[in-house]
């Protein structure tokens, strides 16, 4: 089982999401896209930014979402970030 669960991720994630606006994450396939991208930016040799020692990337990752630690962007965003400073951006 995991822990914690995809409605307990998706709501740290739209934490600072206002009342009315879109939420950046709708579905547990969003979810899973970004902390597997974060793993893989764990794995390339990214810092990881929680204190929590974990044997795995992905458990890494989870634990850094869950805690607020990273944020997730929206494609928009994203593509806006990329194309201005030519790379990718920190925030997933």
């Amino acid at each position: 089982m995991l822990h914690p669960s995809y409605t307990d991720l998706m709501k740290v994630v739209n934490s600072e999401v206002e009342q009315g606006d879109t939420p950046v994450v709708n579905s547990r396939y969003s979810i899973v896209m970004a902390t597997a991208k974060r793993a893989r930016q764990i794995i390339a040799g990214g810092a990881a930014v929680t204190p929590q020692q974990a044997s795995k990337p992905l458990s890494t990752a989870v634990a850094e979402l869950n805690e607020g630690k990273i944020k997730i962007l929206p494609e928009t965003e994203e593509a806006d970030e990329e194309s201005e400073t030519g790379t990718e951006a920190e925030e997933i």
